[in-house]
């Protein structure tokens, strides 16, 4: 059956079908023509597989994000973070890392955070003068910070496929995700020197003190997500349910940008959204289950056991794997898959679960950056109106940053680890 389930996905790839569609039906091949299966387990499998509370958090943060786009809350990141950075050389592309950092801590969402920004600032830095290619990719890059900075979709796939706390992932992503960040200033600091972009030297005196009264509400969003998690006062499921209420008050009552009519297009979205994550998490849940009746998790294990029993190795090794992965899976498809058959063998080799759970989850984030599948990539090209070979090269330098930022995350477990045993303390 293994065999035919590999075939059927390569061939089903090879024509092009959508990833998510093809491990489905590579799935239903296997199970109709290579075993003796009732088809009914096709159905049990996939109800199984999204058949979890902590799923239900999805389209919490989902409808949650959708809210603050819609709320006028990009534009007011956007105005804050260009008080702080925009008279930096590269300003313009400082405001766009530091506000995805802003816009990551409360989307959820890589693509969310590309869109919803990149309609804003990708013009915006054209028309002072940044190259199209350039800025494209920095919109792109800048967006993956969605899925490392907490609340993170990808935390939540990755804890009810491994079976660890999503708390304890949502505190392990703060660091790493100001790292990257930080990065990522430091090489637009580098390349604007290069090529000459410089800072924005008119803004308004007291802007820093204005533009944050007005994005204040903005910002207390993960302070209230991530302080009634570690304060006791709801779960992560249950602090997805009051962003909502959050998102919905900021939008409805106080900014007033969203108008009751405005809804039934931001339930409209949302719901499309999360029928498309929970599509692709049923697919992958019966491509998974395959996998695991047909003993792929002992292979491997015994595989690296035979490899190597060193953990630096297993992650170099890992890091390699993953990084190809990315380039072709989507990131949620990759996570459901490997996160049960890799996790163990992690652990078994003395690795902390919550840090392998980071090193999974920023390595596949790259895949959204690189082609051929990069959809931060199209997203921005469709923006920017360059084709994806332009967009390509510019992006190069930035994703050699994110590589070494994966490297550092795994082979330093504090960076990952030394605020969740802090608040366990």
């Amino acid at each position: 059956m293994l065999i035919t389930l590999m075939l059927s996905l390569f061939v089903l790839l090879a024509l092009s079908v959508p990833i998510a569609v093809a491990i489905g039906l590579a799935s239903v091949i296997a199970i109709v023509f290579a075993s003796d299966l009732p088809i009914n387990v096709l159905a049990q499998k996939a109800f199984t597989s999204i058949d979890s509370f902590s799923l239900m958090a999805i389209p919490f943060f989902i409808f949650a994000g959708t809210l603050m786009e819609k709320g006028g809350i990009a534009r007011r990141l956007v105005r804050f973070a260009s008080s702080l950075v925009g008279g930096m050389t590269g300003g313009l592309g400082m405001v766009v890392v530091v506000t995805s950092m802003f816009f990551a801590a409360i989307s959820g969402s890589g693509i969310a955070a590309t869109a919803a920004l990149g309609s804003i600032l990708i013009p915006a830095m054209i028309k002072k003068g940044y190259d199209r290619s350039y800025a494209g990719a920095l919109q792109a890059i800048s967006g993956e910070l969605g899925v490392i900075i907490p609340p993170s979709i990808s935390m939540i796939l990755f804890g009810v496929a491994a079976s660890v706390s999503i708390g304890d992932l949502f505190i392990a992503g703060i660091l790493p995700g100001l790292m990257i960040g930080f990065s990522l200033m430091l090489g637009v600091f580098i390349i604007s020197k290069i090529k000459g972009y410089k800072g924005d030297a008119d803004l308004p005196k007291g802007e820093i003190w204005v533009s944050f009264k007005d994005a204040i509400l903005a910002l207390l969003m993960p302070v209230i997500i991530l302080g009634g998690i570690y304060g006791g006062i709801f779960t992560p499921t249950e602090a997805a349910a009051v962003a909502v209420a959050y998102a919905f008050i900021i939008g409805v009552f106080v900014y007033k940008e969203i108008k009751f009519k405005d809804l039934i297009s931001i339930f409209s979205r949302s719901m499309i959204m999360t029928s498309i994550v929970m599509f692709i998490i049923a697919n992958a849940g019966i491509f998974a289950w395959v996998l695991t009746r047909e003993g792929v998790p002992q292979k491997l294990a015994m595989f690296f056991g035979n490899v190597t029993d060193s953990p630096i190795m297993f992650l170099l090794i890992i890091n390699i794997l993953l990084f190809v992965i990315g380039m072709f899976f989507d990131g949620s498809v990759a996570i459901i898959i490997l996160a049960p058959l890799f996790t163990p063998i992690a652990v078994s080799l003395g690795i902390d679960p919550i840090h392998f759970g980071m090193i999974m989850i920023t390595n596949l984030a790259i895949g959204m950056c690189t082609p051929p599948l990069g959809v931060n990539l199209f997203v921005s090209c469709q923006i920017a109106n360059i084709r994806l070979e332009q967009i390509t090269k510019a992006i190069l330098p930035f994703i050699g940053i994110m590589i070494i930022n994966v490297l550092l995350i795994s082979y330093i477990p504090q960076i990952s680890l030394f605020l969740v045993e802090l608040f366990k303390r």
